[in-house]
C-alpha cells in the first residue's frame, strides 16, 4: 500500500502566457480523489477572462513558434519525453489520486505519451508539401503546408495523460499554438501537469496555455473559445453527444474540428478461435481501467459451439477481479471517476436486468468501485444492448454464423474499434473488412494502439485521424505558383 496524501492539498495554477496564475475571479474548486473522496487538489475556477487571456497569449506566441526551425522544435519534444520519463513515478501517483487509474494503465499511458512525444519530434520535417505539375507553360506550382494558428484542445479525464498529450502534441508539432481546456474531472493530469512538463522542457511562453474551470461552469470559457476569430480549429476527445454539440458550434463559425468520440466495441470469437487466448483477451479488453476507455470491449459475440465453454472460463476470471485502491501497485481495477458515472453504470445494468438479462458476475458496487460485470440474455430493447455504458460491464451473446455476428456487431451507432478471434487470419481480415469500425484487430484486443497508427473511428465515433495523419487536420494546404515568363492574358 503506497497511498500518500498531502496534509494540505496542492493549490495548482493555470498556465497563461508562460505565467502560473489563479483565476481572474480569484475562485477555486476542489478536485476530489475518486476512491477516497478526499480533496486531491485545489484548482482555479477560470472563466471568460481567463480564456481570453489564453487566446491572446497563444495568438501572440504563434508567429515565432511557427517560424521556429524544425530541429529546434524537435529538440523540445525530445526533451519533454525525457522529463516525463524522469517524473514517471510521481505521475503514476498523481493519476491514481486524481483519476482512480491503477498502476498498469498509468504505466501504459506514460509509455504511450513518451512514444508520442518522440514520434511527434519528427513531424516538423513532414509537412513540406509537394510539387504540383502545371498545365501553364513556365509556371512552377507548389502545395505548401502551413500551421493554422491557435488551436483549442479539449482533453478528457479517462486516459488523462495519454489523451491529454495527444490533444496538444500534433497541433504544436505542426507549428500551431494551443489553448488547452482539460476536463474538470482531471484538470491536473489532463492539463496542468503537461504544462509543467513542457515548460520544464523549454517550450516558449504562450505556446501552450491551460485554462481550468469548476464543474458545471464550462459555458463562459466555451463561448470565448468557439466565438473567438483567433481560434482556428478544435481537437476534442470525449463523448459522442458532446462531440456533436461542439461540431455544430464549430460549423457555425466554419472552423475545423477533430473528434475522437465513444465506442461500442465488439469482439467476435469464431468457432475456430483459440478459446483460452480469447478469454485472456476478453478479460483484458473489457475491464482494463474499469471499462473507462473508449476502446473497451462492450459486447462479446461467441460462436454457439464455444459459447458455454467460453462462459465457463470467462466468468470465474471476471469474478476474481477485485477492485481496490488504485494507489496500491497491486490493484488492477480501481474506482469509477465520480458518483454520476457510478449511477449511469448501475442504471444500465438495472435496466437490462428488469428486461430479462441475467447477471453472471458482478452487478454490485462498493463505494465508487463497481464490480466487473458479465451480462447474458440482454434483450435488444435494453439501452445497454447498443449504447455505451462507460464502466466495467460486458455483454456476451451467442451467434450461429459469421454474417449474423457481423450484422450484430454493426447494429450500433458507434464504429471505433473491433476484434476478430480466429485461427484463419484471412477470414479475420475478410470479416474485419465488413465490420463498420475505424480500427479492426485480428487476434488482438479491441483496446490498444500506438502513437504512430491512424487512430480514429467512423459513424458516431468521430472523424479525423491521429498519428502523422493529424498533420492534414492541423495545417492548411496553400498553393504557391511562380511564373518564369511574363504571361499573356485575354484582357
Amino acid at each position: 500500500m503506497t497511498r500518500t496524501m498531502r496534509s494540505e492539498p496542492r493549490a495548482w495554477r493555470q498556465l497563461l502566457a508562460g505565467e502560473w496564475v489563479g483565476a481572474a475571479s480569484g475562485r477555486t474548486f476542489e478536485d476530489l480523489d475518486p476512491y477516497s473522496g478526499e480533496v486531491f487538489a485545489r484548482i482555479p475556477a477560470g472563466g471568460a477572462e481567463d480564456a481570453q487571456r489564453a487566446i491572446a497569449a497563444a495568438q501572440a506566441a504563434f508567429p515565432a513558434w511557427a517560424a521556429l526551425g524544425a530541429r529546434a522544435r524537435q529538440a523540445l519534444f525530445l526533451a519533454a519525453a525525457q522529463v516525463l520519463e524522469r517524473r514517471a513515478d510521481e505521475v503514476v501517483q498523481l493519476m491514481a489520486l486524481e483519476t482512480g487509474c491503477a498502476t498498469p494503465f498509468a504505466r501504459f499511458q506514460i509509455q504511450w505519451a513518451t512514444g508520442l512525444l518522440r514520434q511527434a519530434a519528427g513531424y516538423p520535417y513532414l509537412p513540406g508539401g509537394e510539387i504540383v505539375p502545371s498545365d501553364t507553360p513556365g509556371v512552377f506550382a507548389m502545395a505548401v503546408r502551413k500551421p493554422l494558428g491557435v488551436v483549442c484542445g479539449i482533453s478528457p479525464w479517462n486516459g488523462s495523460l495519454a489523451l491529454g498529450f495527444r490533444t496538444i502534441v500534433a497541433p504544436l508539432a505542426c507549428g500551431n499554438t494551443v489553448v488547452l481546456k482539460p476536463s474538470e474531472d482531471a484538470p491536473v493530469c489532463a492539463g496542468l501537469l503537461m504544462a509543467e512538463i513542457l515548460q520544464e522542457s523549454g517550450f516558449p511562453p504562450g505556446v501552450l496555455n491551460v485554462v481550468t474551470h469548476a464543474p458545471g461552469e464550462v459555458g463562459p470559457i466555451a463561448d470565448r473559445l468557439f466565438e473567438s476569430p483567433q481560434v482556428r480549429a478544435y481537437n476534442f476527445t470525449g463523448s459522442s453527444a458532446t462531440g456533436a454539440r461542439l461540431a455544430e458550434r464549430a460549423g457555425r463559425h466554419l472552423k475545423r474540428i477533430a473528434l475522437e468520440l465513444g465506442g461500442y466495441n465488439p469482439m467476435i470469437v469464431c468457432a475456430d478461435a483459440d478459446l483460452s487466448y480469447s478469454v485472456d483477451t476478453a478479460v483484458f479488453a473489457a475491464f482494463f481501467h474499469q471499462g473507462q476507455i473508449c476502446m473497451n470491449t462492450r459486447k462479446i459475440l461467441v460462436h454457439r459451439s464455444l459459447f458455454d465453454a467460453f462462459l465457463e472460463r470467462f466468468v470465474p476470471r471476471v469474478k476474481a477481479l477485485e477492485p481496490g485502491d488504485p494507489a496500491d501497485p497491486a490493484t488492477k481495477i480501481g474506482p469509477l471517476i465520480n458518483d454520476q458515472a457510478l449511477a449511469k453504470v448501475r442504471q444500465g445494468v438495472d435496466q437490462a436486468v428488469a428486461l430479462g438479462a441475467r447477471v453472471l458476475a458482478g452487478g454490485t458496487a462498493k463505494g465508487r468501485c463497481f464490480a466487473p460485470t458479465v451480462l447474458v440474455d440482454v434483450p435488444a430493447d435494453a439501452p445497454i444492448h447498443c449504447e455505451e455504458v462507460f464502466g466495467p460491464v460486458v455483454l456476451v451473446e451467442a451467434f450461429d454464423d459469421e454474417q449474423q455476428a457481423v450484422e450484430v456487431a454493426n447494429a450500433t451507432a458507434y464504429g471505433l474499434s473491433a476484434s476478430i478471434m480466429t485461427a484463419d487470419v484471412w477470414k479475420g481480415i475478410t470479416l474485419g473488412g465488413q465490420v463498420q469500425a475505424g480500427m479492426v484487430n485480428v487476434n488482438g484486443p479491441t483496446m490498444g494502439g500506438e502513437p504512430q497508427i491512424p487512430f480514429g473511428g467512423v459513424k458516431d465515433s468521430g472523424w479525423a485521424r491521429f498519428g502523422r495523419w493529424a498533420i492534414d487536420t492541423f495545417t492548411d494546404l496553400n498553393l504557391v505558383t511562380v511564373s518564369r515568363d511574363q504571361r499573356k492574358y485575354p484582357l
